[in-house]
């Protein structure tokens, strides 16, 4: 079979049900969730393993930072035959009430970036999929874990000269946090006939210094970590529901 050019799989080396992540190490972390887990390929920004959890297939991949090269993992993705896409990433916290290692589950996504922009235009809405946002839902209430639902932004620079401003005016529309990735996931995936979800591990609190918050989770503060890995396992639970 044909691998793909990026993310250097054919359809027999992955799962239909797939969570995506940024970090490449993050990949390594969420596999070791798994039953039993494969490297199977490694290039450039985009690691991938294969394996199961709780005995149904799963695979996941990580996409790097931004929406172009995500969209570039969900095409390839795709024609691989994968039809359940989640994203387990981290994000700044846009409110307040939002602590380090709280989990924002995105309902939607404010499309910020122009990755999906190039497919279709803005008003083409970034929304995911409900029987995964249910099945989130249902893991993460049987957790402690705090958890948020509603709507992110999703943009292509942190280091804007006016950044402070952009961000206290989604505060003011109720935005819950902020990631890279998102919106693209959302339209893109949608525009392919993919189910999709994201999952969001808040490691900046709301007016914190980015580079400061970014540093922390870097460091793994213990609590962010516990974040990742309540993401990581809610996103395993809500796709094998989809079994």
């Amino acid at each position: 079979m044909l691998k793909q050019p990026h993310i250097g799989v054919d359809a027999t080396q992955v799962a239909p049900l797939v969570i995506v992540c940024g970090e490449p190490d993050r990949a390594n972390r969420i596999a070791a969730l798994f039953d039993h887990a494969e490297l199977v390929s490694e290039n450039r920004e985009y690691r991938l393993f294969t394996g199961a959890y709780k005995g149904v297939p799963v695979s996941v991949c990580s996409t790097g930072i931004g929406a172009p090269s995500m969209i570039i993992a969900i095409e390839e993705l795709k024609q691989c035959g994968v039809t359940h896409v989640v994203r387990v990433g981290s994000a700044g916290a846009m409110q307040s009430g939002i602590g380090l290692g709280e989990l924002i589950v995105a309902e939607g996504a404010v499309r910020d970036e122009g990755g999906s922009k190039s497919y279709v235009e803005a008003s083409y809405p970034a929304y995911a999929s409900f029987s995964l946002l249910k099945a989130l839902d249902n893991y993460l209430a049987s957790q402690t874990n705090a958890y948020h639902f509603g709507v992110v932004r999703s943009h292509d620079s942190f280091y804007t000269d006016d950044e402070e401003a952009i961000c206290h005016y989604w505060n003011k529309k109720g935005i819950l946090g902020a990631d890279m990735e998102t919106s693209a996931l959302f339209a893109v995936g949608r525009l392919r006939g993919l189910e999709v979800a994201s999952i969001l591990n808040n490691v900046v609190l709301y007016q914190q210094d980015v580079k400061e918050g970014v540093d922390q989770y870097v460091n793994e503060a213990e609590v962010m970590m516990q974040g990742e890995k309540q993401a990581s396992l809610a996103a395993l639970e809500a796709l094998i529901a989809q079994a």
